[in-house]
């Protein structure tokens, strides 16, 4: 009975939580497109089953994800086996990434835009690599107490010589390769191994040092990623065309049980890989059981359902509504209403974000009362609605992406330098959890549509990018917001004196 109180809990939380993005959608249909929305009942039945499974996600993770992460790295920590802290870190980094959703997504994407320049497959396998080793990596500053900015700043470095070398066909998708990343799965369970194994060592503080691995699997991927395409494109064009064979493929639609199995399959697929890693780690390296298998088993099973009613209600309700929208703001005249639904829209998405949900109340704890959830989340939004606009502004003038991304870096690394400790790593972990399964479809479709609208505009070289300004810019925000913060609670304490 606790668990059905608690679902209900969540399931609350996570009907407000979709207040701001239905209250877009309204605003846009109704007042400004003024349209009655299409397929209303469909709309209000999607977002349910969204609410439905975001509530069942966050149970599962509490119940299943959150205490076997923890659980493994205070075992490894108390094990003392550097080399099976890093193995376990590069096992779970990649096992987390190779099949994210929104890494297939858009490396599909990518393939289709660059006929079959860039191979889908190979750049998972990549970027899932990259996550992997820079797990390990992170993994190992937390064990040796290394500030996590000296890792930031050099990793941000690297980017920007990279980025100077990489031909813009790759830049973009570079960029938003790194974004995509962390998703609703990865995130807590990266984070609950960074808090698990800082709580574990002697010296460390959980907000200082657990966080920040996040971060580090966002940075790296943009390097590689970048160095791939700098190869590709160095050999000759392939010319392959794939448009007409995805077009056959997509003539003959499955039946929609069999798409609903599939679907289901997909999401089983998706957590399969954690699910082994975590087994062979518990039962072979370290020979000891789970500690109670039956809530960690619930657990899993919630996580999948969890994600599956959510996938199942974002088809159902918002992407519909949210591409024909594009396409109607795209034929106006002006692109203020662009800019506005830019914001609006990813303010909203954030602030419906779980992965957010999750980080954020894993912080607040914490930090013992330091850090505010709730504002967090807002800042986030803040940061996120910003920089997508902003991203929408540098699409429709074609500029140079990397002139803003360099630009934007440089402004992180000086904030890094005269923000408070307790937050740089967190600001840096919640840079990453802006981008999953809410924002990457809507913000990827708004970039590909404007891209493929604007005369001018190459899908490939512009479409992509608006992922990485959704990353930025909530640094940003959340180290302005603590550096005001801290400066206001010291001159409270000289008034005080």
């Amino acid at each position: 009975m606790s668990y059905l109180h608690s679902i209900g809990r969540h399931l609350l939380h996570a009907l407000k939580n979709l207040l701001p993005i239905v209250s877009v959608v309204l605003l846009f249909k109704l007042i400004i497109l003024q349209q009655v929305p299409e397929n209303s009942i469909s709309m209000a039945a999607g977002l349910l089953i969204v609410a439905l499974g975001v509530a069942l996600f966050l149970q599962g993770l509490e119940l299943g994800i959150f205490p076997v992460g923890k659980s493994l790295s205070n075992q490894f920590a108390r094990q003392g086996s550097l080399p099976v802290l890093l193995g376990f870190g590069f096992c779970l980094g990649f096992s987390a990434v190779v099949a994210e959703p929104a890494l297939i997504a858009v490396a599909s994407q990518a393939e289709v835009i660059s006929a079959g320049r860039i191979d889908a497959t190979t750049l998972r396998l990549l970027v899932a690599a990259s996550v992997g080793t820079v797990t390990a990596l992170g993994v190992f500053r937390i064990i040796f107490g290394h500030p996590i900015h000296h890792y930031m700043i050099i990793g941000y470095i690297l980017v920007v010589v990279v980025t100077f070398f990489a031909p813009p066909e790759i830049v973009g998708l570079a960029y938003d390769s790194g974004g995509v990343t962390t998703n609703v799965v990865t995130v807590p369970l990266i984070a609950a191994l960074g808090i698990g194994l800082a709580a574990s060592i002697r010296g460390r503080s959980p907000l200082k040092d657990g966080f920040g691995l996040v971060a580090m699997a966002v940075m790296v991927p943009m390097i590689s990623v970048q160095l791939y395409g700098a190869w590709v494109y160095a050999q000759p064009d392939p010319a392959l065309t794939l448009l007409s064979s995805s077009a056959s493929e997509q003539s003959s639609a499955p039946h929609p049980i069999l798409t609903g199995l599939l679907d289901l399959a997909t999401m089983v697929r998706d957590v399969l890989p954690i699910i082994i890693t975590i087994l062979f780690f518990q039962y072979v390296i370290l020979r000891h059981p789970l500690a109670n298998p039956r809530q960690v088993v619930l657990g899993f099973i919630l996580v999948i359902v969890g994600l599956y009613a959510f996938v199942i209600g974002l088809k159902m309700g918002l992407f519909p509504i949210g591409t024909s929208m594009a396409e109607q703001l795209i034929a106006r005249e002006g692109y203020l209403l662009i800019y506005l639904f830019a914001f609006l829209i990813g303010f909203a998405t954030t602030m419906a974000e779980p992965a957010l949900l999750a980080i954020g109340k894993q912080a607040e704890e914490a930090a013992s009362g330091q850090i505010n959830a709730a504002a967090i989340r807002l800042l986030v939004a803040i940061g996120v609605a910003i920089g997508i606009t902003l991203g929408v502004w540098r699409l429709i003038h074609g500029d140079p992406l990397h002139y803003y991304i360099i630009v934007s870096y440089l402004f992180v690394i000086v904030l890094t330098l005269i923000a408070p400790g307790y937050i740089v790593a967190l600001a840096y972990d919640l840079g990453g959890v802006t981008t999953s399964e809410v924002t990457v479809p809507l913000v990827t479709a708004l970039g590909i549509g404007l891209a493929s609208q604007i005369e001018g505009r190459n899908v490939l070289i512009d479409g992509f990018g608006l992922i990485a300004f959704a990353s930025i810019f909530p640094i940003v925000t959340v180290m302005l917001y603590a550096i005001w913060a801290d400066r206001r609670n010291r001159i409270v304490k000289q008034e005080g004196v």
